[in-house]
């Protein structure tokens, strides 16, 4: 059943200027799956709506390729799978890869661009993915728990932005944990920024080793720190072994576990904006999008603070672009499902002050 047709008549006549699903391909319509009832008025409360409702879909990684946004995110169904703190019951299976001309645009969907069946080292979860371009090769790195069931970040390749894809036969040498994201700089350098706790599994690794039995860290102890890794020319292998990336406050301390509305869990992105680096992230439990500034690609970054407050659902993850002379907040949410394993991605403007800080935004809108 195609979701567009059991939406309320209200919202999908609105939702139908963005949701444009062109593969033709549909999901199956079980009870978990339908939208939640939602009255004309409903929809006043959210700055923006859901690009596709055909489809849930979330983490939204966007570039902008030949001129043309192209939205990488992760493509959520209904398992079944009982909710716990591990995101077992995100139980993703394959990857769907949206495009528009410019946001506002018509959106394509293209289809299943990769699946897990095509993977050869892949157990379980295909979770939040990302894309860059080189060498005349689309790249999409993407995190999926192994046959031993430890999250690796694997790599695969394609002519077209879209796909599809296919993957190597191994994951990333010295891979581990969860949401890639690459970032091309200024001199042509590749750099991968990757972690997640909780469900992530970023606790069980130490110096790049791998403990089982590793445990999230308690508040007064430093916090776990994401990583980086500089990618080789083939883009399909890290040039040095992966680091920490150390995130400070004013004072130039590291965050403490307990200062869990500033420090990191997991939804790394990076952007250059005016000479500086801007190393953004999620909270998690506090549901912050959150942002770090410095003067190199490793760091360290300086917080700043929030610039996307919580939205319906729990954990967001975003990414963050320039596209004819603005700039584009890609994020998600639980509008069509209320919720949190089933999500639609959303995009909204972005903007600056003269600082460099970025405007907080707040994805609804208070109700009178």
């Amino acid at each position: 059943m195609n979701k567009l047709t059991i939406l309320p008549a209200a919202l999908a006549a609105a939702l139908a200027l963005t949701a444009c699903n062109d593969s033709g391909q549909t999901e199956p319509g079980t009870a978990d799956e339908k939208p939640i009832p939602t009255d004309s008025t409903g929809m006043d409360r959210y700055i923006s709506q859901p690009l596709v409702s055909h489809i849930y879909t979330a983490d939204p990684s966007a570039h902008v390729f030949n001129n043309r946004i192209y939205i990488y995110p992760s493509h959520d169904t209904a398992t079944g799978t009982p909710e716990n703190d591990n995101g077992d019951h995100f139980n993703m299976m394959d990857y769907h890869i949206l495009s528009m001309d410019a946001v506002g645009g018509q959106v394509t969907d293209h289809g299943v661009a990769l699946s897990i069946k095509d993977i050869p080292w892949a157990g379980r979860q295909l979770w939040a993915p990302d894309a860059a371009f080189a060498n005349g090769t689309y790249f999409l790195y993407f995190p999926v728990k192994d046959k031993q069931d430890v999250f690796r970040i694997g790599v695969a390749t394609s002519a077209k932005p879209e796909g599809p894809f296919v993957a190597e036969k191994e994951p990333i040498k010295g891979s581990y944990s969860i949401d890639p994201t690459v970032f091309k700089d200024d001199n042509g350098s590749y750099y991968m920024y990757f972690g997640g706790i909780w469900g992530g599994q970023l606790q069980r690794w130490d110096n790049n080793k791998y403990d089982s039995a590793g445990k999230l860290r308690k508040g007064d102890e430093t916090a776990i720190l994401p990583r980086i890794a500089k990618l080789s020319a083939d883009m399909k292998s890290f040039a040095e072994p992966v680091k920490e990336i150390r995130i400070l406050d004013s004072a130039g301390n590291l965050f403490k576990e307990k200062d869990n509305d500033k420090r990191f869990f997991e939804a790394a992105w990076m952007h250059k904006y005016k000479g500086k680096y801007y190393f953004s992230y999620s909270t998690g439990d506090t549901h912050n999008l959150v942002y770090a500034t410095g003067d190199s690609p490793y760091g360290p970054f300086t917080y700043r603070g929030v610039f996307l407050l919580p939205v319906e659902g729990w954990t967001n993850h975003h990414s963050i672009i320039e596209k004819d002379g603005k700039w584009f907040l890609f994020y998600h949410d639980v509008q069509l499902s209320g919720k949190t394993h089933l999500r639609n991605v959303k995009v909204t403007e972005l903007k600056y002050n003269e600082d460099g800080t970025i405007q907080p935004i707040k994805a609804q809108k208070d109700l009178q």
